[in-house]
């Protein structure tokens, strides 16, 4: 059987929004997921792929914009794949990441908090983040009206993101709105140096090129750090473009290099040079100081990490003499932070690299009651791990977007905890392993927490509480 081809749907209303922030509507019996639909539009909708019980479609004509609709404040806007929800309204934004959390609660663990709290909105909606990684292209990304010109371009020279669906051509960006303007300056004198010294661009399909990526990390307190990669040795045009970066930027406190000479983009097993500076930058979050790295991962909306934070340390009610277990502890963010509060903390963690950054930190605080240790979660987090550390009063557990394995979920039921406060960037998983420890804890409070603006992305922090246990 062929596929069926596409089909327009004509005067649409877009009701809800879904996984991914799709905007969800429904047409004879049919759910329809639309992209870039707003709830209250009514629009054409051009279908694209047509399954027995769901399609998938896209904007044909706006016929009636939703009342949540704002005008999207990036030039980038039609074509980048970051910050897909600008022509939403932020008030709305938070409403849709509050209502994906407690779906997700009710849908998937049948669970309601006794307290849900309203979600947390970013204290900046816009230059919020730390860090933004960059890519040199020798195939620049055209765009509809370039293409309709007609144009022969003889140099397709670009320095900016991935489009979607396109892993060899990125759009070439002159503004950003994620971080703070510094990096638009840094990176359109990037381009325009390397243009005037006539500096070849990668090209990721025929494994040519010499300029690879960039990437700009910067502190709450105005610190910057730039790394560059390259795909092969060039010592003397590396420091030429260095020098001119140290010259016109004094800002920059540190300038570092990495020769990636590999098909894929991770630099995790390369070496980097620092030029220029101490080689890392160093943020502060209240009174604990944690000090960045190339590689080193960090919250990337330091100011809404630290409101979050706060609010785990809330949660968390510490008592001087309590035991805390931070599983999942990366670099020991929170587990440093909430180290004052209480008798000792014991961060475990897979990455040995992100332990040893975190042990840095904890030396780099005078922070003497956290110990870290590496290891596979599932392994490392068992009985015998009771019987050398100990049985926790408090657990904190921070884990990727794929949740806990069960294996350690089970564990956390017998580890005797009063209080687990579970941090989670992905509410679905979330909400699985909650179904779980359910067993043995109830769920008392919810905060879901805005990290990222202008995208479907939530962080949801959720308190469980011992079923035997009485506050004291």
């Amino acid at each position: 059987m062929g596929r069926r081809k596409k089909y327009v749907i004509e005067g649409l209303r877009i009701e809800s929004v879904g996984d991914k922030g799709v905007g969800v509507a429904r047409h004879n019996g049919k759910v329809v997921f639309v992209e870039g639909g707003v709830p209250g539009d009514l629009a054409d909708v051009l279908v694209f792929k047509s399954r027995r019980d769901y399609a998938m479609a896209r904007y044909q004509r706006l016929l009636e914009p939703s009342p949540l609709r704002a005008q999207p404040f990036c030039r980038h806007f039609d074509y980048c794949g970051g910050c897909k929800w600008q022509h939403v309204q932020y008030r709305a934004q938070l409403d849709f990441k509050q209502k994906v959390v407690e779906d997700a609660l009710s849908r998937i663990a049948h669970l309601e908090a006794d307290t849900v709290h309203p979600i947390m909105a970013s204290p900046q909606q816009q230059f919020y983040r730390n860090k933004l990684e960059f890519t040199f292209s020798e195939l620049r990304w055209l765009t509809p009206e370039e293409i309709e010109k007609g144009e022969e371009l003889t140099d397709r020279r670009g320095l900016g993101f991935h489009v979607p669906g396109a892993f060899d051509k990125v759009l070439d960006i002159e503004n950003c709105w994620l971080q703070d303007s510094l990096q638009d300056r840094i990176r359109n004198s990037i381009r325009e140096y390397a243009f005037e010294n006539d500096l070849t661009f990668f090209h990721i399909r025929e494994q040519r090129g010499w300029l690879r990526n960039l990437l700009t990390r910067n502190t709450l307190g105005g610190e910057w750090m730039v790394i560059l990669s390259v795909f092969y040795e060039d010592e003397p045009a590396m420091q030429a473009i260095m020098d001119f970066l140290h010259e016109k930027f004094p800002e920059i406190d540190t300038l570092i290099a990495v020769v990636n000479p590999k098909k894929n983009d991770t630099l995790y097993d390369l070496e980097f040079k620092t030029y220029y500076g101490s080689g890392y930058i160093t943020e502060e979050l209240d009174n604990v100081k944690y000090r960045i790295g190339p590689l080193t991962f960090f919250q990337t909306n330091p100011a809404q990490a630290r409101a979050m934070y706060q609010r785990v340390r809330e949660m968390a009610a510490l008592k001087s003499s309590d035991r805390v277990f931070d599983l999942y502890t990366g670099t020991g963010s929170i587990a440093l932070y909430l180290a004052d509060a209480c008798a000792s903390v014991t961060g475990i963690e897979s990455i040995p690299e992100a332990v040893l950054h975190a042990k840095s930190n904890a030396k780099l605080n005078g922070i003497d009651n956290c110990t870290f240790l590496a290891g596979d979660m599932k392994e490392l987090f068992s009985e015998s791990f009771f019987a050398t550390y100990g049985t926790p009063d408090v657990v904190i557990t921070d884990p990727p977007r794929a949740g806990m394995h069960e294996k350690v979920c089970r564990q956390l039921l017998h580890s005797g905890a009063r209080r687990i406060i579970y941090v989670s960037c992905n509410p679905a998983t979330q909400a699985r392993d909650l179904a779980i420890l359910a067993e043995k804890y109830r769920l008392r409070e919810i905060q879901a927490v805005d990290m990222f603006p202008h995208t479907y992305h939530v962080e949801n922090i959720a308190l469980l509480e011992r079923n035997d246990h009485r506050p004291s």
